[in-house]
């Protein structure tokens, strides 16, 4: 195996069969800037190229999973740039959902927006109970990115991904797992040993089923929800961010948020 390569947001490890991709800005919540997101997908495709990793566990540091995107990151380039950018998150959450290693979303803190999204591109997804969700993208006057809608509507269907996009309002870990978007809630202080428990029984399966598993549960729901469409998602991000109204909506949610 080679060496684990060296990132500037993030920390990748392999403790035998067993890898872990660590969201590491705790000071900044875990957000999701272009440089994050560039290095979670090299990650993935690291990952991939060892043979050995079976299960990747997808940790956040501190506080919180993830705060989301991280906006400030997409501002002050050229249009053509731009559109790059904000393809970046489609690209991380495609690589993660495409590599061979199971990938187990471990949940704590908030998971805000684009942090759904990729819990969404992992297998298997474990919260702790004081968790929470949101999907602020609307109020910020953009739409949900990344293939998070047909991620979302794979996940717990059309009516209730409406509702969610839509309103922006905040659910816990208790409708998250009613919805099917997680598959275990668990105490604060259990997370990490169940998250593990989960990983090493899967890890010590044998590599082929695994991944044909994967595949063909991936390639039965892409047949239904389209993730390869949201390529096109990135020009509805550059939209929001052209738009009047949607400018002052994110001005608003931004100012709710600082005081």
């Amino acid at each position: 195996m080679s060496t684990a390569p060296e990132f500037e947001n993030i920390v990748v490890s392999v403790d035998d069969n067993i890898g872990e991709l660590l969201l590491n800005r705790p000071e900044k919540l875990n957000p999701l800037g272009p440089r994050t997101l560039m290095e979670i997908a090299q990650a993935a495709e690291w990952f991939d190229d060892n043979e050995s990793v079976k299960v990747v566990v997808v940790r956040g540091a501190g506080r919180a999973f993830s705060a989301g995107a991280d906006l400030r990151g997409f501002s002050g380039v050229d249009p053509v740039k731009r559109r790059d950018l904000a393809d970046l998150g489609r690209k991380m959450a495609d690589s993660l959902e495409h590599m061979r290693p199971l990938a187990i979303a471990s949940i704590h803190g908030w998971c805000v927006g684009g942090a759904l999204v990729l819990a969404a591109a992992c297998d298997l997804r474990v919260t702790t109970d004081t968790a929470r969700f949101s999907i602020p993208e609307v109020d910020l006057g953009i739409g949900l990115a990344w293939g998070g809608i047909p991620r979302l509507v794979r996940e717990i269907g059309p009516a209730l991904t409406k509702e969610l996009v839509l309103t922006c309002r905040e659910f816990d870990p208790a409708e998250a797992k009613a919805a099917g978007f997680v598959n275990r809630v668990v105490s604060t202080d259990r997370l990490a040993a169940e998250v593990n428990e989960l990983a090493s029984t899967l890890a010590s399966k044998a590599r082929y089923p695994l991944f044909s598993t994967k595949q063909h549960v991936n390639a039965v729901t892409e047949q239904t929800v389209g993730t390869m469409r949201a390529w096109s998602d990135a020009d509805g991000v550059l939209v929001g961010f052209s738009d009047p109204e949607c400018e002052e909506a994110r001005q608003r949610y931004l100012a709710a948020r600082s005081k």
